[in-house]
Formats: structure tokens, C-alpha cells, sequence
């Protein structure tokens, strides 16, 4: 999602400040008052003390006490500070004056008895012998002997038992630190053995590779010495090169090939042979070595990562393997592998299949009388044949994804395009309907759209303020969601003209999306940092709050019916599991701290935006980026900040290694994975 008031800035993603709540929900207005502390109450001859020794002024017990013509004591500052002001009693209101005040001997002795008194009372048996010394306390020789040998005793003891003590709690560390590094022993030596029956299956399976190629070596030297398999083997030659010229037309890089046709003019939306951030061109050819070379340094370079991927998986497989057997006699796979193993083999796979994105195709989405071009949404349709864009130009755009791969041109033109009254914030295409597009914008109205007669199909405007965030279920294709910053979730229908389900919550909503899986569980991204996971037929309250991001959770997007994968303007990604309620990974390198950058899944990869201008793909089972690519500015003007260009909108094409990315810029580009 992206917009903003500006042609560059986009809008900035909603954020709250979080309020005391108290048990019913309410916000209290001020803090209540701290609690009294419980006081005995006094004795009346203690009662009868304090009052007599009370200055009138200060209600404290008298300090140098003075005596007035009239009776009364004070404290000496108090009624002094009195008379500067007033010529009275404060008791009496008697005519008074300084020259009218007297020393009060006798309450000053008083008090200072009554303080020794409480003093006493109060002191511990050793303060009482200290003062009993200190005053002269007249004891014998052969008493003080006495009383130091019985403190000499005293002090032993205590010093026996401090050592104890200390040797208690010493002991007690160095039995938990035992249990601890037996238990990290315990458990690499159980790695230990994982790994040792690994490296053995691998070498088992790398010595049957090497026997079937020995084999199909001799094969090929058999064939190649009978004159009449010639003739049949340079035929079958000859169909798997036309098999393999015909998969290489097919696939998204044949605008390569057109664009040998075409002068340099005509290429100005396509960038095949463009350097992308990690250098080299897409016409290298590399070898089959160095292809496996460059793998095994993705594999240094991520090595923290993957060993820790490796471990997870080969415990975890470890501690389910007894129930599986007791359902299965099976332990392995039909290759000799533990699933551990295999699970993490194709993890190994994947990601050190693809190292940098490439450009297969571009275009810009940019209209001449329109400055703000920042693409808010981008989406694939049902079979991935289109693909809509909307943003602050207030246009839905829809392209023909073959055409704008196959056919480059000057300026791609939409198939179709729609004109909305606000600026769009979010697309869903249905998955049932095809020609079917939802829309939210930004005064709040979700519409949708029939692509075909390009006319609005429903219009819903219940929301109060700007909709961020609308989704097509996958399971019940009449049910759409849509989330708002007046802090509502709101369920719709195609069949009925008012919202079916409402959820009212405390913060503004982001993001909105089905679970895959069920048209009933709802995933709703907020700005007070959560994630709040609904059930649809009990809104009282969530399934679950997944908490974690430290900033307002701008997408939720699921990777399948267990795993829900959200972004959030802390910079981080997270994959959460729904099921088990837990947190799996966090992934970082990316930058996001105030805009819609995008999110888009498939069954292995997460892919983002960045405020660097940069997209960024992560493999789901590693913490950091597996390639990233960075959009250029073709024209910088001078009175432009290129580096406030941001990544706005991406989408995946379904589970292949393509995808659309868009900036706020108004450029599109067309990237695909590559080794």
C-alpha cells in the first residue's frame, strides 16, 4: 500500500499511542490514589504525650520551645515567622509581640526525655549496650572479659555460618552449570550422530549416482560402437535440442530474444542485460562448476543460519519419528534419508538455487497529467494471466502479464482501467470470480469491480475513515474483509448491500486477510504492534494476539493454512505459526520505519520493499536476504530526492520465481530469480 499528500512521500503507515486500560476496557481519566498504609492506633498515654508536645503552628513536636505571655508553647521558628506577619496568638489570639516570649526550660528538658524514653524503645539490644557505654555505664573488668568472649563466640558463629552460606549457593551454581553443559553435551553428541548417519547416507547416495552414471556411461560407449544405434541416437539427439530450444522460447526471458529484434530505441521499457546489485550480466554463461561454486558460498555466507536450519529440523524430526514409526515401519525415505535430512535438503536446495534478481521486463505506470505516481497495490489475478495496479493517481490498471513480458514498447497499455472518486490503497482479486477486483481507498469505500464492463459492482461505505487493507476469501469467493483507521473490521458480502460482521478494535487496522484454508479466520495487522487472529463465529475476542513487533504491523500475508507471515515498520519481517500460537522466525535487512513497502508470499519465499529503494526476497527458513535488487531513477532531476524513493507494492506469481515490484516512483519492473 502506498499514497501520501506529496508526489514522492508516501502515506505513512498509522501508529498509536498506547493508553492505561483498566479490567472493563475503559480508559480511567486519572490514577486512582495509592492505597493507605494500615497505622495501629496509639495508646492514650501516648495519645495524651503528643498532644501536649504538638506545636499549635507546625502540628510537629516542639523544637526549642518557647513560652508566650499567654500560656503557650511553640516551636521558637514558628512563632517567630508568626509575629513578622500577625501580633496575635495563634491560641488565643491574645495582643502578642517577640518582646513577650520566653525560653521554656522545663518542656525543652521534657521533650528531650521523652525522645531518650522513645529512643530506648526503639533500639536494638546492641544500640542500648552501645549508649549504655557511651554514658558511662560503670561494669567490672571481669564483666567486660565476659561480655567480649560471649561477642568473640558470636562473631565465630556468624562468620560458620556465612561460609556455609556461601558454599551452599557456590555449590548449588556449579550443579546447575553441570547440568546445563551435560545436557549441551548431551545434546551434540545427539548432533553429532545425526551428522555422522547423514554424511553416511549422502556418501551412500553420491556412490549410487556414481555407479549410474558409470553405467550409463558404458551404455553410451556400447551405442556409440554398434553402427546401427548411430542413426537412432543422433535422432534422439536431435529431439531433446528441439525440446530444449522450445522450453528456452518459453520461458518469461524470451524478451531477450525480441529485443534482438528491435533497435535501441524501441528497448526502452525492457532491461534484459541490465546489471542488477550484485553485478554481472544475464548473457555469462556460467559452467556447471562454477555454478556449484557459487552455490557452496552462498552456503559460507549463510552457514550460522543453515546449520542452525539443519539442527532444528533433524531434532524436531527426532523427537516425532517414534510416533511416526509406531504408524509407519518406515524411518526413512526410499533414498536412505532420515526426513531430517530430506526436509532439510530441499531447505539447501532452494535457497542456494537463486543468488540476485533479474529484470525480465519494464514499464512505467507513471500518467502524463498526474505527478503523484506511487503504486499502492499490485496483484495477479486467478491464473496469473493479468495483473491490476492501483495507487494515488486514482486509477486501477489492469495489463496482460504476457504482453508486457513479450511485447516491449514505448508505453505498455492497460487492457482495461477504471477511474475511482479517492486514492486506492488496496487490491484483491477474487479467486473464484475472474473478473472480479476489490478495491479500498481512501474515504473509506470498498468497491467491486467487474474488470469485463469495467463498472462497479457493489459499493460498500460504512467505514468512517480511510480503508487500508480489503481480501477476497479463498474458500467462500461472496466474502470479502476489509479493515480501516476508524479501528473496524469489517465482513462483507457480494450478495447483500450492508457489511455482514463488524469487530470493533482499539487501534487503526493496517491489514486485513482470510486464512487460505477457511473463510471463518481472519488475520488482522494493527497499529498497536500486534497481530489479532480472529475466529468469525466468536469476535469477542481473538484466537490469539501475536505479539513481538516493536511498531505498527503494516501486512499479514499466509504462506499456507499454518504459517502467516506480517511486516511491520520496525524493519522486520515475522512467520508465525496459527496452529501451535507461536513465533518461528524474524527476518532482517531490510528497511522500513514509517511507509507501506509491500508483502508477498509463495510456499517458499517472503518478499519486501525497503525504503532504500530496493526489493528484498527472503527464503522462509533463513533470517536474512537471499537476493535483493535495487530500482534506479532513469532521470534524476535535480530538484528531485532520488533517495526518497521507496519500494511501494510486489507480488509473487503464484510458486514460480517471478514477480511484479513497484515503486513510488511509478515504475514497474518484471524480476525473476536467477542463480
Amino acid at each position: 500500500m502506498g499514497g501520501g499528500n506529496t508526489s514522492i512521500g508516501g502515506a505513512l503507515v498509522p501508529t498509536v499511542k498506547l493508553e492505561l486500560v483498566n479490567s472493563s476496557g475503559e480508559t480511567p481519566s486519572a490514577l486512582p490514589p495509592p492505597p493507605e498504609m494500615p497505622t495501629h492506633p496509639p495508646s492514650s498515654e501516648s495519645e495524651a504525650v503528643d498532644k501536649d508536645v504538638l506545636c499549635p503552628i507546625c502540628m510537629q513536636i516542639i523544637k526549642d520551645a518557647f513560652l508566650t505571655a499567654c500560656g503557650h508553647s511553640f516551636c521558637y521558628m514558628c512563632i517567630v515567622t508568626h509575629l513578622q506577619n500577625k501580633s496575635d496568638c495563634p491560641c488565643c489570639s491574645h495582643f502578642l509581640t517577640p518582646n513577650h516570649l520566653y525560653p521554656n526550660f522545663l518542656l525543652n528538658k521534657l521533650l528531650m526525655k521523652t525522645s531518650a524514653r522513645q529512643i530506648a524503645k526503639t533500639a536494638t539490644p546492641l544500640e542500648q549496650l552501645r549508649q549504655s557505654l557511651e554514658q558511662g555505664c560503670e561494669a567490672s573488668v571481669k564483666e567486660l572479659e565476659s561480655l567480649l568472649s560471649l561477642l568473640v563466640e558470636k562473631k565465630s558463629k556468624m562468620e560458620q555460618e556465612e561460609a556455609e552460606t556461601n558454599l551452599q549457593i557456590l555449590h548449588d551454581f556449579l550443579q546447575s552449570l553441570k547440568t546445563k553443559k551435560l545436557d549441551e553435551l548431551n545434546e551434540i553428541q545427539s548432533d553429532l550422530q545425526y551428522l555422522k548417519e547423514d554424511i553416511h547416507a549422502v556418501e551412500r547416495r553420491r556412490i549410487e549416482l556414481y555407479r549410474r552414471r558409470d553405467r550409463y556411461s558404458a551404455k553410451l560407449r556400447l551405442l556409440g560402437d554398434d553402427p546401427s544405434s548411430k542413426s537412432m541416437w543422433q535422432s534422439l539427439i536431435d529431439k531433446r535440442s528441439a525440446a530444449a530450444v522450445y522450453r528456452t522460447a518459453i520461458e518469461p526471458t524470451q524478451c531477450q530474444m525480441s529485443n534482438r529484434k528491435t533497435d535501441a530505441k524501441s528497448s526502452i521499457s525492457h532491461v534484459p542485460l541490465k546489471k542488477d546489485a550484485h553485478g554481472g550480466s544475464d548473457a555469462q554463461n556460467l559452467t556447471q562448476s562454477g555454478l556449484a561454486l557459487a552455490r557452496k558460498r552462498r552456503v559460507h555466507a549463510q552457514f550460522n543460519d543453515l546449520q542452525e536450519c539443519y539442527l532444528q529440523k533433524r531434532r524436531y524430526w527426532s523427537r516425532i519419528l517414534p510416533e511416526k514409526q509406531g504408524r509407519d515401519s518406515r524411518g526413512s525415505n526410499r533414498e536412505g534419508y532420515s526426513e531430517g535430512l530430506e526436509d532439510f535438503q530441499t531447505v539447501l536446495s532452494t535457497f542456494t538455487r537463486y543468488s540476485r534478481l533479474r529484470v525480465v521486463a519494464e514499464l512505467r505506470h507513471g500518467d502524463l497529467f498526474h505527478s503523484a505516481n506511487i503504486v499502492s497495490s499490485i496483484e495477479f489475478d486467478r491464473d496469473d494471466e493479468l495483473f491490476a495496479t492501483a495507487g494515488v493517481s486514482r486509477r486501477i490498471k489492469i495489463f496482460d502479464f504476457s504482453s508486457v513480458v513479450n511485447e516491449p514498447a514505448d508505453v505498455q497499455c492497460p487492457v482495461a482501467e477504471m477511474s475511482t472518486r479517492s486514492k486506492l490503497s488496496c487490491l484483491s482479486w477474487n479467486k473464484y470470480t475472474k473478473n472480479h477486483i476489490a478495491s479500498s481507498d481512501y474515504e473509506g469505500i470498498v468497491t467491486v469491480w467487474d474488470v469485463t464492463t469495467r463498472q462497479s459492482v457493489m459499493e460498500y461505505e460504512e467505514h468512517e475513515k480511510r480503508a487500508w487493507s480489503v481480501d477476497f476469501s479463498r474458500t467462500e469467493p461472496s466474502m470479502l474483509v476489509s479493515g480501516s483507521d476508524d479501528c473496524k473490521v469489517k465482513v462483507w458480502c457480494t450478495k447483500q448491500e450492508a457489511s455482514v460482521l463488524n469487530i470493533d478494535m482499539k487501534a487503526n487496522i493496517c491489514s486485513v486477510k482470510y486464512n487460505p484454508g477457511s473463510s471463518m479466520h481472519v488475520a488482522v495487522g494493527s497499529a498497536d504492534h500486534h497481530i489479532h487472529y480472529y475466529d468469525l463465529r466468536n469476535i469477542s475476542q481473538p484466537l490469539h494476539i501475536f505479539s513481538g513487533h516493536r511498531k505498527a504491523v503494516s501486512y499479514v500475508k499466509f504462506m499456507s493454512n499454518n504459517e502467516l507471515a506480517s511486516a511491520s515498520t520496525d524493519s522486520t519481517l515475522r512467520l508465525w505459526d496459527v496452529k501451535e500460537n507461536i513465533p518461528l522466525r524474524t527476518y532482517r535487512g531490510h528497511m522500513n520505519e514509517k511507509n507501506f513497502v509491500g508483502l508477498t508470499v509463495n510456499s517458499e519465499y517472503i518478499s519486501c520493499g525497503s525504503e532504500t529503494n530496493e526489493v528484498f526476497v527472503y527464503h522462509k527458513e533463513i533470517s536474512r536476504p537471499a537476493a535483493c535488487h535495487k530500482f534506479s531513477s532513469d532521470v534524476e532531476e535535480a530538484d528531485e530526492d532520488t533517495g526518497s524513493y521507496f519500494i511501494s507494492a510486489v507480488c509473487w506469481k503464484s510458486d514460480s520465481p517471478t514477480m511484479l515490484t513497484a515503486n513510488s516512483q511509478g515504475t514497474i519492473k518484471v524480476l525473476v530469480l536467477a542463480p
